[in-house]
């Protein structure tokens, strides 16, 4: 049984396409889309490690939202491609402060994440709480330890999906599957591509493998884009071994919450999610009574399935009316 897509807005070209240098490392790719003096809008890509397309704007109407799309550190067409130094949760809440003020933005009328890029805003607004006008946040990821071991370890989605996490975890030689997670680490941040790269090839199937309750065979053709192969799987792994520079819980914690705890919020989660397990979501609204809460019933992961697609869009909808 197909379900049928859900295309959304449809935008021009960007009118803009720049890098930010944030430092002696790094440069950070941005596109900008719709109308020029509309409420702006950002969007955060997922991973940590993702990257941004053209069609992350189709939650967006261009009538109203000047929207912004950010290649974060390491990522996409940032440069240097897939580099970890320097590359942490509050680099990346400090390059969206940056690219802001660059920008010359007073308020983000909305900050839109998924999966990590959730993480992130949640990060982000309580770090720049007046930089912040609304909070449109889908899959949460608050990077705790039952989270990481829901996907990484046995146990949690591997029972979902036996067959992947063995081709997961037997991509490794029989002596290295003892930790499989730290050896995938060793090998994704070896300067060896031809260690590195089959590593993230494995690495990457399992997660696209159980990102959609129907099967994602489209989504493996990322496996072939160089952009995002290492870049993706190598900071993600770098993320995840250092739990994202969080510590456990906090961007539930109330004194958290409490600082942005006046910000217009809507939370999308597919019911079905593997990737970032429903828990999260519940538990956030529960710490945010004041946000709303979505389940999609017939959804997975993935921000492009028809039901959370087609609820975002109406979120961003409602949003673009309010006075922020």
């Amino acid at each position: 049984m197909a379900q049928t897509p859900v295309t959304g807005y449809a935008h021009d070209d960007a009118w803009d396409t720049n890098w930010l240098k944030v430092d002696d490392t790094h440069e950070l790719y941005y596109e900008q889309y719709g109308k020029k003096d509309g409420k702006p809008a950002i969007y955060l890509h997922g991973g940590p490690g993702g990257h941004i397309t053209k069609g992350n704007t189709s939650f967006f109407n261009p009538a109203e939202y000047r929207v912004v799309l950010l290649d974060q550190r390491g990522c996409g067409k940032s440069r240097p491609n897939a580099s970890t130094v320097d590359n942490t949760t509050w680099h990346l809440v400090a390059d969206l402060e940056a690219l802001r003020e660059h920008l010359k933005i007073p308020k983000w009328h909305v900050v839109f994440g998924g999966s990590w890029g959730s993480t992130l805003a949640l990060a982000y607004a309580q770090t720049h709480p007046n930089s912040v006008g609304s909070l449109v946040l889908r899959g949460i990821f608050a990077v705790r330890d039952l989270e990481l071991k829901w996907t990484m370890e046995p146990g949690g989605a591997s029972m979902l999906y036996p067959d992947h996490f063995d081709e997961f975890v037997n991509f490794l030689p029989e002596e290295e599957r003892a930790d499989h997670v730290a050896s995938y680490h060793k090998r994704l941040m070896s300067d060896d591509e031809s260690i590195s790269h089959p590593a993230a090839t494995a690495w990457n199937k399992w997660e696209i493998s159980i990102s959609t309750l129907y099967p994602n065979t489209a989504g493996l053709t990322q496996l072939d884009d160089p952009t995002y192969l290492l870049a993706h799987a190598r900071t993600e792994a770098h993320y995840f071994n250092n739990k994202a520079w969080l510590e456990e819980g906090q961007l539930l914690r109330k004194e958290n919450i409490d600082k942005m705890r006046h910000i217009p919020g809507t939370i999308v989660q597919g019911r079905y999610d593997v990737v970032c397990p429903p828990i999260s979501a519940w538990e956030l609204y529960k710490a945010w009574p004041e946000s709303k809460l979505h389940w999609i019933s017939d959804a997975g992961h993935a921000a492009t399935e028809p039901g959370t697609k087609k609820k975002l869009i109406e979120t961003t909808d409602e949003y673009a009316s309010l006075s922020i």
